[in-house]
């Protein structure tokens, strides 16, 4: 197997997976008792329910939380490992349970609210009854226009309008398998995509806005059907929601016979009603494709039942969404946190989902908590990018507003112990609760975090593992690492659950060779106690039980033998208050290998200064130690980003390295690459060259 070493390797050899940690253990922080006495989950006795010993029949309490068409007889099926089957036997549908089985009580009430990003444009608010009109309406036309059926993919490139999840919900009711593209990637993006699911309709927006201006994105939709064919798929039709009815908004030209406008072909279709399918709980969902910079995007395949399953118990105990609750979950619906918290967890319990189209700093950095003023939003869901972002960006600006938040999430990567703070006392005004959730695309929901009602909170940690979910931590060979020994190694979980992906779409090895492969014990038993899954993620596991995640396994520098995680040293570098942002990257060393070099931006107003070099310095030379000590500290302007805000540290590991930047088209900010790397160089171009892969590839994920 993968996990065995030769065994006449050095002893003295570090093993890849113990990631030097020198993080302290933090203070606790407790729920109100107000928090506490409306929760959903205050019940100790969850964990019982849960244990091992009940694994996998705990898991019917979520999957109860849902009205099935025919239960199931089976609730795991382990005879084709890894390839779990959930609730086998059952019969579900999606769109029924988000939309159709709430009408009886809460048909008036909004079930999406919508603010446009122009200020002057009013929020809109759908009731169920009215998602439950145009969900059916939508369904005709795909099914009766567009000729879809059960079982086809349609890839959907759409940005954040209420649109964007009734087209889902449609597909959902038909039982066609959507995959969604984050409306953020470019049409060669979108193109792969619906080559490699076989999508024969795509459905498209012609223009939203974004930072004040009206984007033109039907224009993608021409360069998404080009590759797609380069790439063997034909795209018969595309269908385009207009974000004005009436109005076009793209220069693109439309084409016609492929071309067809959604307001005007609904036009036909007003009034239907389309009676949802039936669909077998293993029954494909949605796929949802890796966002990765470098090779073949992923088609994560998941199942309808066990992951409806799972978003909706994981939304009602560890978010702790109520029907009567304002929830805005800050994400877009283009990434699996959307899908799983914008749409189906709370739309699933009858909450009020809340759905932003813009940046959240415009037009300026109150512009969030104006939002969560007016609609009263209660429950507040964001990542630690756009928590930093939004600190760096106007600090004192939530005090300003009379909103009140009992509940806060943190998602996608680890958030640094002094942003967490920043969140708890100035976002959260000392009142809401924290859930700091880790999980993964593949994973349909959260696999770590605290339960709100239960557990205290600790910065920087996201604590145990989910009701249902049994996480450890393995050395290189498959050793377990005990609690409190303050070892990192790499985070895996046990058993199978409801919401692990299927497979990967049309790539049954690769699922397997990704996630399983590596610590399997015996690759012909059907026992799965003897396929841990391989997450790719370091972590540590503190004494009390509590994981904190370091980040991608790739995101370690190996500095002579001793390997740092760079998340530990970015969260030195913010404990400096004149620091907004900070990522650390490797350069190539003749001497140790790799040492870090780091990057900070600074609080608005504020000048570079030696000053502000030392006090970073002497942050991590003081909190890690000199092994951590970087090659430079450069403070610029800003740093490379994404459309959703994650920071480009592939793009300053090459500016580091003198190596190719690669494709920086698709950055919300582009222009400060040339600016970093004049800073970095010097004006005069430098050669580019080959560097070794580990620094190419930093900071991305496939």
């Amino acid at each position: 197997m993968a996990n065995i070493r030769k065994q006449n390797a050095v002893a003295t050899e570090p093993s890849e997976a113990q990631i030097a940690v020198h993080w302290r253990e933090e203070e606790y922080y407790y729920p109100s008792a107000r928090f506490v006495g409306q929760a959903n989950l205050t019940d100790p006795t969850i964990m019982e329910r849960f244990r091992e010993e009940n694994f996998p029949e705990c898991f019917r309490e979520y999957a109860d939380m849902l009205d099935w068409d025919q239960y199931w007889h089976t609730t795991l099926d382990t005879s084709d490992p890894p390839f779990w089957k959930w609730f086998v036997g059952g019969k579900i549908n999606a769109c029924y349970n988000c939309v159709d089985r709430h009408l009886d009580k809460y048909k008036n009430k909004a079930a999406i609210i919508f603010v446009p990003e122009p200020e002057q444009e009013a929020p809109v608010a759908l009731t169920y009854r009215e998602l439950y009109v145009r969900v059916n309406a939508l369904a005709a036309l795909l099914r009766d226009f567009a000729a879809l059926k059960t079982g086809d993919r349609v890839t959907i490139h759409m940005p954040m309008v209420p649109e964007l999840p009734i087209t889902m919900l449609a597909c959902a009711r038909l039982g066609i398998i959507h995959s969604v593209v984050f409306g953020g990637f470019s049409g060669e993006a979108c193109g792969r995509r619906a080559a490699d699911s076989g999508s024969r309709v795509l459905i498209t927006m012609d223009g939203y806005f974004r930072n004040g201006k009206m984007i033109d994105h039907k224009a993608s939709a021409e360069i998404a059907l080009n590759v797609a064919k380069q790439e063997g798929q034909t795209v018969d039709k595309v269908l385009i929601w207009r974000r004005h009815a009436g109005k076009y908004a793209s220069a693109s030209p439309m084409v016609k016979g492929r071309d067809y406008f959604v307001d005007e072909v609904l036009q036909k279709y007003s009034g239907e009603v389309v009676d949802p399918v039936s669909m077998d709980a293993e029954a494909p969902l949605f796929l949802m494709y890796t966002s990765g910079t470098t090779g073949k995007p992923k088609g994560c395949q998941h199942r309808t039942g066990g992951y409806l399953a799972y978003v909706t118990g994981t939304s009602k105990y560890i978010q702790d969404i109520h029907p009567e609750d304002v929830y805005w979950c800050m994400a877009d619906i283009g990434w699996i946190t959307g899908h799983s918290y914008i749409v189906y967890g709370p739309l699933a319990l009858a909450a009020t989902s809340v759905i932003y189209e813009g940046v959240p700093t415009y037009p300026d950095a109150g512009r969030p908590w104006r939002i969560a003023e007016r609609l009263d939003v209660n429950i507040f869901h964001t990542s630690p990018t756009a928590i930093r972002m939004l600190r760096k960006a106007g600090a004192d600006e939530p005090k300003k507003y009379h909103y009140h938040f009992k509940h806060m999430t943190t998602v996608g990567e680890p958030i640094e112990p002094e942003v967490w703070r920043w969140y708890h006392e100035t976002v959260g005004k000392r009142e809401a609760v924290i859930v700091d959730t880790w999980w993964q695309t593949e994973n349909g929901g959260f696999l770590c975090s605290t339960k709100p009602g239960l557990d205290p909170m600790k910065p920087g940690s996201a604590g145990p593992g989910m009701p249902g979910i049994y996480p450890f931590i393995l050395d290189e060979e498959g050793h377990e690492v005990e609690a409190g020994s303050g070892k990192a190694g790499n985070i895996c979980i046990r058993n199978p659950w409801p919401g692990i992906i299927q497979t990967v779409w049309g790539d049954r090895e690769r699922f397997v060779n990704q996630y399983y492969r590596k610590y399997c014990k015996n690759p012909n038993s059907k026992d799965w106690h003897d396929w841990p899954y391989f997450a790719a993620d370091g972590a540590v596991l503190a004494s009390d039980g509590y994981f904190r995640i370091l980040g991608r396994v790739d995101d370690v520098i190996n500095v002579a033998g001793h390997r740092l995680g760079t998340k530990e040293i970015e969260s030195a570098c913010l404990t400096v208050p004149e620091v907004a942002e900070a990522a650390v990257v490797p350069v190539v060393d003749e001497v140790k290998g790799r040492v870090p070099e780091v990057y900070v931006s600074l609080q608005p107003g504020l000048e570079p200064s030696q000053e502000v070099h030392d006090k970073v310095l002497k942050a991590i030379e003081t909190m890690i130690g000199k092994i951590a000590r970087p090659k430079k500290i450069h403070i610029v302007p800003d740093m490379p980003k994404t459309r959703s805000g994650k920071l480009m540290r592939r793009v300053l590991a090459a500016i580091s390295n003198n190596l190719h930047t690669g494709d920086i088209s698709t950055l919300a900010n582009p222009d400060v690459v040339d600016k970093v790397r004049e800073m970095v160089q010097g004006k005069e171009p430098v050669a580019v060259k080959e560097g070794p892969e580990d620094v190419k590839r930093f900071g991305t994920v496939d």
